[in-house]
């Protein structure tokens, strides 16, 4: 055999065995960017969370409000 043809023929084969790799990566990172793309759904985000405690907290204190001005009649 030709020395050429030894080189191609490991060249061919190291380039498809790293193409395949780097395939099978590409293919994990895109599963793993869709996996937390489901989880994102299920959380609260935290500017919409401290927007709603804001809300609660505001609500809480006028019922305190009301509670204290009906104790003291």
């Amino acid at each position: 055999m030709d020395s050429q043809f030894l080189f191609n023929l490991v060249a061919t084969l190291a380039g498809t065995l790293i193409g395949w790799v780097l395939k099978v990566l590409w293919d994990a990172v895109r599963d793993l960017r869709d996996d937390v793309k489901e989880i994102e759904k299920g959380y609260v985000m935290k500017d919409d969370y401290r927007i709603d405690i804001a809300e609660i907290k505001g609500m809480l204190a006028r019922i305190f409000d009301r509670l204290d001005n009906k104790a003291d009649k």
